[in-house]
């Protein structure tokens, strides 16, 4: 993405604006302009710190009519950027509907240093789009089409020991959870975090919650238990509003 002024984003090109977009409010309408279909290619875009991801919408209104244009399409973040599509395409399924494809880049490491991620982005983004009718009706979504862009979450491959243990014996297993700092372009220990121990014992398909463990100031994971059977110990990390969710590598572990 790349930071442009508001006229150059009414042409079409890339455009992330680094203004304020006025406060959302319930979507508003005039006659029978609606919109019929509001789909999101992903209902969660995880960004990290470097490969840039991307977002499909796909909105169609109907008039009896005739829909004129669907102008906007833009996505608002939860701190009042605008982000306006890479790319994006209409047609006329039928004399009185309109569809339209906007294609989006989520970088938190673009080239232009102003355009990328910041942290303060990242939750949940609405989509602002209106539908005008030839009868001058019209449908204006504000608010009630949203989709998650998440800070990318890690979780270091689990380590138990020792290994083999004696069955009853402690057992240590450590790890550490980190996430995307968009603003500093790196992933950062995330403190303060509950992430699950789970253990899948050998000859099952399922793991199961041994006990919940918050990371420490740094993101890092350090408990203790008791080795009963063998197999296989592993974190899970259920994410927040803004961060998404992270599975670690399991560690297997023979308890004799």
């Amino acid at each position: 993405m790349r930071f442009r002024t508001a006229a150059t984003a009414a042409c079409g090109t890339l455009t992330l604006l680094a203004v304020v977009a006025p406060a959302a409010h319930a979507d508003s309408h005039k006659g029978d302009t609606r919109f019929t279909s509001v789909t999101f290619s992903r209902s969660t875009v995880n960004v990290g710190v470097s490969a840039a991801q991307t977002l499909t919408v796909t909105a169609t209104a109907k008039d009896d009519s005739g829909i004129s244009g669907i102008y906007g399409g833009k996505l608002v973040s939860p701190d009042r950027h605008i982000a306006f599509p890479d790319d994006g395409s209409c047609s006329r399924p039928t004399s009185t509907t309109m569809k339209c494809v906007w294609k989006y880049v989520l970088d938190a490491n673009d080239s232009d240093d102003y355009a990328d991620l910041r942290n303060a982005e990242a939750g949940t983004w609405v989509l602002d789009a209106e539908a005008a009718a030839k009868d001058q009706d019209f449908y204006t979504l504000d608010s009630s089409k949203s989709v998650k862009v998440k800070r990318y979450a890690k979780l270091s491959v689990t380590k138990a020991g020792p290994e083999p243990v004696a069955k009853g014996r402690t057992l240590t297993v450590t790890g550490a959870l980190t996430r995307a700092d968009w603003n500093k372009n790196t992933y950062a220990g995330f403190a303060a975090q509950h992430v699950a121990l789970q253990f899948k014992k050998s000859g099952s398909s399922s793991y199961a919650t041994v006990k919940t463990v918050t990371t420490d100031s740094r993101g890092g994971l350090r408990t203790k238990v008791t080795a009963k059977a063998s197999g296989t110990w592993r974190w899970k990390f259920a994410g927040t509003g803004t961060t998404a969710t992270a599975t670690a590598g399991g560690d297997s572990v023979t308890a004799r």
